[in-house]
Formats: C-alpha cells, structure tokens, sequence
C-alpha cells in the first residue's frame, strides 16, 4: 500500500516514510496525521516492511512492535543487520510502554519511541526532528567527501596516487589516539589530513613536477603552498576544517624552528601539525616516487629516529614507533596497485 500523489519530477520531494503496523487502521491515522508534509508508504506485515525498505529506500521508519509473525523488534534488526537499511532511522509506535520495552526497543536500533494512542502533535514532531538528523548527517557526508575530493585533486597534480593521503591519514589517526586525542577527535584529524597538500594545486606544474633539485626562486615558490592551502581551506572558527587549515599551514615546521612558512619551533607548531609532519614523511619515504625507489621501513624509522628532536617532536617520533605493527598493516592495507 502506497501514497505517491507528488506531481512527476517535482523537485525537491518530501521525505518518504514507511509506516508498518497490521491494523488498518492505525496506518489511517498516520496517514492523516502526515500525509499534508511526506510521501508516504504502508506496510501491514514486517515482511513486507522489509521489502519495501530494501526497494524505496525511505528516509524514516515507523514500526509497530506487536505484529503476526515477524515482530518489529525483529524487523528493526534485520534492517539494522542489512548495509542498505542500516542507516534509516526506525520509531518505535507500540501501545507497549513499560521502561523493559523501550530498552528493547533501542537495543533492537531504534531512534526513538512513541506510544499508542498517538497524540499526532507528538508524531510530527518526532517525525521533523529524526529527519532533520538524517538531513544533517547527509550534509556532514557530503563536506567530508569533497574534502576529500580535494585533497585527492592536489596530490593528482602532484603525480602521486590517492593511497597516499589513505594512508597518511591512518598513520595521523593511529599516532593522535596514542598522544592522547578521543576518537572523535582522532576522526576530524583523519579527515583533514588529507588537505595537507592542498595548496599545491596553486603552484605552477613546472616546479611541482620539474625532475631535478629545485634552485632557490622555485623553492621559495613551492614553500608558498603551505599558505595557498590555508587561503583555499579558509578561516573557520572550529570543527574538521579549522583542524585542515592548522595542517596546511604547519605540517612543514620543525621542531628546532628550522621549517616554513612561519619558522614555529616545538610546542608552537600545533599538535595536529606535528602528528601530520611524521605521517607524511613517513609515508613518503616508503612509497614509490618518481625520483627515488620506497624505502624499508626500518630505514624509515632510523630516519625518523635522527630527526627527533630537529624536524620532528621527539616524544611524538616515540609514540609514532610504538605503533609499528599497526602502521605495517594499514601500509598492507592500502599499497599501491
């Protein structure tokens, strides 16, 4: 059973819903209640709740719980067991109300929970409030994925491969979550490393790609890519892209204060710079470039390990080489092809 009454190619279209429960008529009434503001569609059985769900693809669910057969306890998690539902957000509407059914519910995937009789202020509201939830996950997903579109663009220019910033970002995410930062955090340092570069797609191929040492003009030029990336990332005042600007703009400082664009030493250069700076070249002087074979990784950590204290933070080179095993198989993970 379905309500699809939306004019053909009308744009944007509401939300879809499915609302599941084996009484006529309490479909009824969720059909009065939101038919004005969703397309919406009808299931009688949990069965074919799920074979809606797997076909349309709607943006919410609303499940009886006490149904013949398949109970939406049931159904919830098949939906959440399956990659192509797991993300649709399911209410609970159950005349069940005891805090033990609730809890079940919630353990089943549930978002939320509303009892019968329905108060039909109540079911839009809830209703608006988990669709706005999905909206704003979507609009995260998405800044992610250009984010990330990004920084591959620039390491294009630069003819390296997209495994590099994979990798280079799992190496910065390992090494965070050791120096202390909550997987939240380690999350947002993950996804911006991969802007590092990004101010690259500002310097002229001729420098970027020229196969013989760079002389002192063309060095000057390419150090500029530091605050090209910071220019294109933009100020924010916080959040996943403040982090990305921090990255782009110091990722090339040093320790002893010997690195650019600002000359920062130590502590000043901040601590997702620092991170990213031993993920880089780390990853860097394993892999394969056009000027030089990849080297082991042995000869990359004795590398790191002189420069602790010159180009690196010391305690940070430390941490990075306590994490060995886990760094091989990320390295495994995403080699080249």
């Amino acid at each position: 059973m379905s309500d699809k009454s939306l004019p053909a190619g009308s744009t944007p279209q509401p939300p879809l819903i499915l609302a599941v429960d084996d009484e006529a008529s309490n479909l009824q009434l969720l059909r009065q209640i939101l038919q004005d503001q969703y397309r919406l569609l009808f299931a009688k059985d949990a069965m074919r709740a799920l074979e809606l769900a797997r076909q349309e693809r709607p943006h919410l669910i609303l499940l009886d719980v006490m149904m013949p057969g398949t109970t939406g306890h049931e159904a919830c998690r098949q939906l959440k067991a399956d990659p192509a539902t797991a993300h649709i957000p399911v209410i609970f509407v159950t005349a069940l109300s005891d805090t033990e059914d609730e809890v079940l519910g919630f353990e089943a995937g549930a978002v939320d929970y509303i009892t019968k009789p329905v108060s039909p202020p109540v079911v839009r509201a809830r209703v608006r409030t988990h669709l706005s939830l999905v909206r704003m996950d979507e609009l995260k997903d998405s800044r992610l994925q250009i984010v990330q579109r990004l920084g591959l663009a620039a390491e294009y220019k630069d003819n390296e491969t997209g495994m590099h910033v994979i990798r280079m970002s799992h190496y910065a995410r390992l090494l965070g979550v050791a120096a202390g930062m909550n997987e939240a955090q380690a999350d947002d340092l993950l996804h911006a490393a991969p802007m590092h570069d990004v101010g690259k797609i500002g310097i002229p191929d001729r420098i970027l790609q020229k196969p013989a040492k760079l002389d002192a003009d063309e060095w000057a030029i390419m150090q500029s890519h530091a605050t090209i990336g910071a220019d294109i990332i933009g100020e924010h005042p916080h959040g996943m892209l403040r982090l990305a600007r921090n990255i782009a703009l110091s990722h090339h400082e040093k320790w002893d204060g010997s690195g650019y664009p600002n000359g920062l030493a130590g502590e000043a250069i901040p601590l997702e710079g620092r991170i990213v700076a031993i993920a880089d070249v780390f990853d860097a002087l394993t892999s394969v470039r056009p000027y030089k074979a990849a080297w082991p990784v042995e000869e990359a950590v004795e590398f790191l390990r002189q420069q602790r204290g010159q180009h690196f933070d010391p305690a940070l080179v430390d941490l990075f080489l306590t994490q060995l095993p886990a760094i091989r198989a990320i390295k495994d993970k995403w080699a080249e092809s």
